[in-house]
């Protein structure tokens, strides 16, 4: 696990957007796991300009989203298929047949699930998948006590997601108590994994997924178990790691020694 901490969201942005372009250089039918929220606007932002720009072509990537809330129609404001096409679909031109969001709908919930993680394997398995984190620990909306195994799958949203994501939604507006996401098990399948977290409310969760024990009730803590892993920083989300200056000298170290 790689920890750079970045002077800014937008050099970490542009961090993570340079990987992924490189990494659609080498392979053009790159597949991307995608995350949604304000974290990763920064990235597709970049991707969307390197596209009108003609230094990327997004035509033959394909795309598994993280997750999505039930009940929600694919046209309100708050649904993840609309943000992903407003913040990057429409922008980089990716065929609609190659992007893919966990089921919503239907009666049977439990088959379609199973039939995401098929269409994952189908497509190669994810190249790169972007994460940002939950103050709770949660990535994707995998909450405390989720299985570290888990798959794709329905979840219950804690009182504590509910409470952060309030802001989204108008007085009295109902909010969506469930949604599918990928599970923790298949978001440590990804070949590399890129979170991005921003702000001192996201300290401590940082500071457990980094730093503390692998353990459910910070599920985020998972990713200690992946080979290639890298979290980008802000120094307000940076702020509580025991290691802070440890990860920093490792960081000039790697840019003295021409790494990324």
């Amino acid at each position: 696990m790689r920890v750079i901490e970045c002077p800014s969201q937008d050099q970490a942005a542009d961090l993570v957007a340079t990987e992924i372009l490189e990494a659609l250089h080498h392979k053009p039918g790159l597949v991307l796991g995608l995350a949604t929220g304000s974290t990763p606007i920064g990235v597709y932002e970049r991707l969307v300009r390197a596209r009108r720009e003609g230094r990327a072509d997004f035509s033959r990537v394909r795309t598994f989203n993280l997750d999505e809330y039930i009940g929600l129609p694919a046209d309100h404001p708050q649904s993840y298929r609309r943000f992903m096409r407003e913040h990057l679909f429409d922008g980089v031109g990716i065929p609609a047949h190659h992007v893919h969001f966990p089921p919503t709908e239907g009666k049977d919930l439990l088959s379609a699930c199973r039939a995401y993680e098929q269409a994952i394997r189908a497509a190669g398995g994810i190249d790169i998948q972007i994460l940002g984190i939950g103050s709770n620990g949660h990535i994707g909306f995998n909450e405390p006590t989720s299985s570290l195994a888990s798959r794709t799958r329905v979840k219950t949203l804690t009182d504590k997601t509910l409470a952060d994501n309030a802001r989204f939604y108008a007085p009295g507006e109902q909010q969506p108590q469930l949604a599918t996401t990928m599970g923790v098990g298949t978001i440590l399948e990804a070949r590399r994994i890129l979170l991005q977290s921003f702000g001192s409310k996201k300290a401590e969760a940082v500071r457990q997924a980094v730093e503390g024990p692998v353990s459910s009730f910070w599920p985020a803590s998972a990713l200690q178990l992946h080979p290639d892993v890298v979290f980008y920083l802000d120094g307000d989300s940076a702020s509580s790691l025991t290691m802070r200056e440890y990860y920093r000298r490792v960081r000039r170290n790697e840019l003295e020694l021409g790494s990324h």
